[in-house]
């Protein structure tokens, strides 16, 4: 008699407390963006500490401290080699960026489709507005520092013992869901280990090659554009784009001819990646089709801005193997083999 509104008051109860946890997620949007850098920063660690502990019969928080150590060796090595030379080129690099931008502003001005660029960014950038955000660039600077410090220490602790936070989150679901759910997040652990892996590969061949050619074509600062090239070649797409600009950009410096160089090499690196590297890397990465890779970069800046478009990819790829593993998997593709091993019974009795 009483189980009718019982179960009417269990719906309820239940929808406001989805209803209080998609509230509560889109105000602390800045927080999980930060939750899943940790999460992914662990999972490169534990990525990093795998080999050793699987080789070196060591013990997990062994292999994980050693990687940390191997990490930070390795970052000291290279900034002891290149930081002095590095440290130069980018100091040239900012005093060469204004001569640059009046390079490239005047051979616009004598170009009839460059005038109207220079009219619609004229517009668009809204002067008071855009000097006051420059202004506050050393507050966000601050800001980014000590995020990125929270995220390593997060990071560190989630590598230490990832399998202790696993089992915290499964113990918030039914009991017969947690062996699917348990498999799911380790299988999208795996796709952002190799996922990590081949964009490792990509930033250092974008970036080896960029320096090269650069060096090549006679332009100064070619370690440094290399650097940054290969950094922002951790955005998909629009991280090519923005190096390329850059580049094309301070190239104007040494005439329209140097930029038109500067253009063809980072558009022949840029088709290397696309048609030779990238097809090599996902026969063993995870392969994440590029509409779904431009979308989440549209839709993670719009929600958590410049951050969004670091981590969009990665989130893009894991969700995609969760949705793989919990849903299409178990939804949709296990009812139709059933229902086909049903049928093919049925003709098999007639």
């Amino acid at each position: 008699m009483n189980a009718g509104p019982q179960s009417y008051l269990a719906r309820v109860v239940a929808f406001v407390a989805i209803v209080a946890l998609a509230l509560l997620a889109w105000r602390l949007l800045d927080v999980i963006v930060l939750l899943f850098g940790a999460v992914l920063m662990a999972v490169a660690l534990r990525t990093l500490a795998g080999p050793l502990q699987e080789h070196l019969k060591l013990p997990a928080q062994v292999a994980l401290a050693l990687a940390v150590l191997g990490v930070v060796a390795v970052i000291a090595l290279a900034i002891w080699l290149l930081g002095d030379r590095v440290a130069e080129q980018f100091a040239n690099l900012r005093a060469a960026l204004p001569p640059a931008l009046d390079a490239a502003r005047n051979w616009l001005n004598s170009q009839p489709f460059g005038q109207t660029l220079l009219e619609l960014w004229s517009n668009a950038k809204s002067g008071e507005v855009f000097w006051t955000r420059l202004a506050s660039l050393a507050t966000m600077t601050l800001g980014a520092i000590s995020s990125v410090l929270l995220v390593v220490v997060i990071a560190i602790y989630l590598a230490a013992d990832p399998a202790l936070y696993r089992r915290g989150l499964l113990h918030l679901l039914p009991l017969e869901q947690r062996p699917a759910v348990d498999a799911a997040l380790q299988a999208g652990g795996v796709g952002l280990s190799r996922w990590l892996l081949g964009q490792g590969v990509s930033m250092l061949a974008i970036g080896t090659l960029t320096a090269i050619g650069l060096a090549l074509l006679g332009m100064p600062l070619a370690l440094s554009l290399g650097v940054i090239a290969g950094l922002f070649a951790f955005v998909p797409f629009f991280g090519a784009v923005t190096s390329g600009v850059l580049i094309v950009v301070l190239s104007f410096a040494q005439g329209p001819d140097k930029a038109l160089q500067a253009a063809v090499l980072m558009l022949a690196v840029q088709q290397f990646e696309d048609l030779v590297l990238l097809p090599f890397i996902q026969r063993w990465a995870v392969r994440l089709p590029p509409v779904l890779g431009l979308v989440a970069a549209v839709m993670f800046a719009l929600l958590f801005g410049p951050v969004g478009v670091l981590v969009a990819t990665p989130l893009m790829v894991l969700l995609m193997i969760l949705v793989q593993q919990l849903y299409v998997d178990r939804v949709v593709e296990t009812p139709r083999a059933e229902a086909a091993a049903a049928h093919r019974d049925v003709q098999a009795v007639e």
